[in-house]
């Protein structure tokens, strides 16, 4: 399990034929339709259109972050469409994450969505919080986070075992019902700060929005290198092309939730000072 996009794409689980030379390997390989100019770039999902594709949704999830950071800046009472954005992006997020090959028009939605509504809150974020510049530097963090990453993985230093798996489904499992907790807190209790028991609890001097934060970040990075693991293994094994905005949009999902993440930590932290 990683991405909860690719926890049910077969296409994107490995292919026990492609581990190692068989017979029934040569058998399988013999069965496949000649090769033809032009055939596997058209047809067949390749690492070049999932890179493309995932810059596309990342720039367009980019730009309108910006309009959002500068709208709601200029008139806070915009902040409202821009929690309505939040919810259409969550509503699409899980049409697209069970649904088998979301669209370019499907996912592009939920860039343009999530894109406004990250924007909105990263400048209430600042402001609330005393933090300026902050958007920015949780953008540098993810962006270097994604690098090492993709290195690891790349580099072969680091795979996505059966333990990684069973790290991230027990760690996100964890993390899913500690903030829906955490969320009843905020809303029932009058005591509760800005982000609940994250900033209102501490663990060893430090914020628990820190440690649990960091713990986020931490399956998040694993969840990257599942992502990585299943893209290669959709590659490998042909399949098809339209599966590459799913691959894309897995990735856009994981780099949202890294980004929320590194902002919150980076929010706490200044609301110390």
């Amino acid at each position: 399990m990683a991405s909860p996009v690719f926890s049910n794409a077969k296409e994107f689980k490995s292919d026990p034929l492609l581990a190692q030379t068989s017979t029934a390997d040569l058998e399988r390989q013999y069965q496949q339709p000649a090769g033809t100019p032009g055939y596997v770039a058209e047809e067949r999902m390749s690492y070049t259109g999932v890179i493309n594709k995932t810059t596309g949704l990342v720039l367009l999830t980019f730009v309108m972050g910006a309009v959002g950071y500068v709208t709601v800046a200029d008139s806070p009472s915009v902040m409202l469409a821009a929690l309505g954005a939040g919810i259409v992006a969550f509503v699409i997020g899980l049409v697209a994450a069970f649904k088998r090959t979301p669209g370019p028009a499907l996912v592009g939605i939920y860039a343009v969505a999530e894109g406004f509504f990250l924007g909105a809150i990263s400048i209430a974020i600042e402001q609330q919080f005393n933090a300026p510049g902050a958007a920015l530097q949780a953008l540098v963090a993810t962006a270097i986070t994604f690098m090492v990453c993709l290195w690891l993985y790349r580099s072969g230093k680091v795979r996505y075992t059966s333990k990684l798996r069973k790290i991230f489904l027990i760690g996100g499992i964890s993390y899913l019902l500690f903030s829906l907790a955490n969320l009843g807190y905020m809303i029932f209790s009058p005591d509760s700060g800005a982000f609940g028991w994250r900033t209102d609890l501490e663990i060893l001097g430090l914020p628990l929005g820190v440690v649990i934060g960091a713990v986020a970040i931490l399956l998040a990075c694993i969840s990257l290198i599942g992502d990585f693991d299943f893209i290669d293994n959709g590659v490998k094994s042909g399949a098809e092309k339209k599966l590459e905005w799913k691959a894309a949009f897995g990735l856009l999902v994981t780099l949202v939730w890294l980004y929320i993440e590194f902002l919150r930590i980076i929010a706490i932290f200044s609301g110390r000072d």
